[in-house]
């Protein structure tokens, strides 16, 4: 069973203190402390379980800079056997990245693919199932079970109301994990200087063929503060009266 995880290094922002740069298209990030993308740590953990059920190897791999090479660290001490970072490019979109990890991941023998739901950053929970449909094979999002068998999985995956599905799918396939999947394992200082023995490879754009012009996706244009104020109004009466009442209101915005 060879898995590939598809991980991220994420600053950490809860509570942290927030600014803006000067050119308004990022936040500020020098005082910020980044690890490992929370749903992406419950996916590299059920990677290595089932590794660990089935045999096989797991290999990590992300997008991003030099510190990036953090995260796959970690991701070699949870229990992955090699990792793999991708040169990240000037700008990008999740449709970008998801085209950058599948012109890698075609190229490498796998059985499943596991991403997190989404990042702690970005939030677009749109790069798993991108992915999946780049490589032309079936995926399932917001997993929270996963068992292997006769060449299917059995996934449980969540769905709004509080309802659950219960699907099979034929693999090679691509789950997005959510966490609460399993029990997240501490990692020693021991397992990450162990970690450090183990294959990690580093691949430019340029390698994969990669050209400028293909980097021209989405752009940012300048990121802000919500605006301070009066956020929320809750509409009273009949669905009628609402209706009415939403109307005015989408007409006086403009929208």
């Amino acid at each position: 069973m060879n898995i590939i995880v598809c991980v991220k290094r994420v600053p950490k922002t809860a509570e942290a203190d927030l600014f803006i740069e000067k050119d308004g298209k990022d936040i500020k990030k020098d005082h910020l402390v980044f690890a490992l993308n929370d749903w992406d740590s419950y996916a590299v953990r059920e990677a290595v379980l089932i590794k660990e059920r089935y045999g096989g190897e797991v290999m990590a791999i992300t997008v991003g800079p030099e510190d990036s090479k953090e995260v796959l660290t970690r991701c070699l001490a949870m229990g992955a056997d090699r990792a793999l970072r991708i040169e990240e490019p000037p700008c990008f979109d999740a449709l970008l990245i998801a085209k950058i990890l599948a012109r890698v991941i075609q190229g490498q023998p796998f059985d499943l693919i596991l991403t997190g739901v989404q990042t702690e950053d970005d939030g677009w929970g749109q790069v798993g199932v991108s992915l999946a449909q780049l490589l032309g094979i079936p995926h399932a999002s917001i997993v929270n079970r996963i068992e292997i068998e006769n060449g299917k999985a059995r996934v449980k995956r969540e769905l709004e109301g509080g309802l659950e599905e219960l699907l099979e799918v034929r693999l090679p396939a691509l789950f997005t994990i959510q966490t609460g999947i399993n029990e997240p394992k501490y990692v020693s200082l021991a397992a990450i200087l162990e970690a450090e023995e183990k294959e990690m490879k580093e691949v430019g754009l340029e390698e994969l063929g990669w050209t400028s012009m293909e980097s021209l996706y989405a752009t940012l244009d300048q990121v802000s503060f919500p605006p301070a104020g009066k956020m929320a109004e809750i509409l009273k009466g009949s669905p009628e009266e609402i209706v009415n009442q939403l109307t005015e209101i989408i007409k006086k915005k403009k929208g």
